[in-house]
């Protein structure tokens, strides 16, 4: 049986495991780089060439257990796939675990943020992203990837870090107060802890790799310079974990190309990372 980083089949069960990943290799509404659909196979390729101790919390998150909970392979509409992906989501929340997810192009969190949102009151959407898919719709469809938080706007505590490309017509729909450009944090010292500030109680993590600099995440769709670095990102999301109660996160975004090993590695280091800060803050 395959399991997530090649890990014992006794902590690769449904039983024994704390975590859930679901992924979904969806590209239908990108609209430059191609190739986010073969994201997921990536990332569990990477996965299976970590060292499973982590350094710096001392612990060996698999042992708690990560259930490969299947795959969204619907693919026939945007709005087909986010109805598809609330499903599987909504489904997988029944069972009292981390739900984790792994895209595919953005729109996939559109589905998950949904359900998530329907079983947990009091959410915040923490958005780590270069770009603030906030358009009400794109391209004739409201599940594109360009729409990926907009919904999560209008219902929930959307919290966006690292931004630095929009349009003109999502000015209006920024959340007040809530948006950290990169040109901002790049000239603030402080900015970790005023991203804290606004994000409380329940918390739902999506990050669309392209929030990272492209000297260190090339391979996504639409990478942008000016992005956010290894250490403080890390910093950033154990702060999360130790304040609040972390309910799901995805990671979204990994595009193949022939520079793709680095970027993977790198989405491998940060879910596995997430996983260990879960484990020492939120696990009961």
């Amino acid at each position: 049986m395959k399991t997530y980083a090649g890990i014992p089949e006794e902590n690769a069960t449904l039983e024994n495991s704390k975590v859930m990943l679901v992924t979904v290799p969806y590209d239908g509404t990108s609209t430059w780089g191609k190739g986010a659909d073969k994201g997921p196979e990536l990332f569990l390729n990477a996965s299976e060439n970590m060292e499973l101790y982590d350094i710096e919390t001392g612990t060996e998150p698999y042992l708690e257990g990560v259930y490969l909970a299947g795959e969204v392979s619907e693919n026939s509409t945007p709005e087909a796939m986010t109805e598809a992906v609330y499903q599987k989501t909504k489904e997988l929340l029944n069972n009292d675990k981390l739900f984790t997810l792994f895209g595919g192009e953005h729109s996939v969190s559109i589905g998950s943020i949904r359900a998530v949102g329907e079983k947990f009151e009091n959410l915040t959407v923490l958005q780590l992203d270069a770009h603030t898919d906030l358009r009400p719709e794109f391209h004739g469809s409201t599940s594109n990837h360009a729409c990926a938080v907009f919904e999560a706007n209008q219902k929930h505590n959307l919290v966006q870090v690292g931004i630095r490309s929009m349009d003109v017509e999502e000015v209006e729909y920024l959340p007040e107060g809530r948006v950290f450009f990169a040109h901002e944090i790049a000239n603030n010292e402080n900015w970790i802890n005023d991203v804290l500030e606004k994000v409380s109680g329940n918390v739902y993590i999506t990050i669309d790799l392209d929030a990272f600099d492209p000297s260190i995440a090339p391979s996504t769709g639409t990478p942008e310079p000016g992005g956010l670095q290894w250490y403080p990102t890390l910093e950033l999301l154990r702060k999360v974990f130790e304040k609040c109660n972390v309910v799901a996160f995805d990671i979204v975004e990994l595009m193949d190309s022939p520079m793709a090993k680095p970027s993977a590695f790198l989405a491998s280091k940060l879910y596995y990372k997430m996983l260990a800060y879960y484990h020492i803050y939120n696990n009961n």
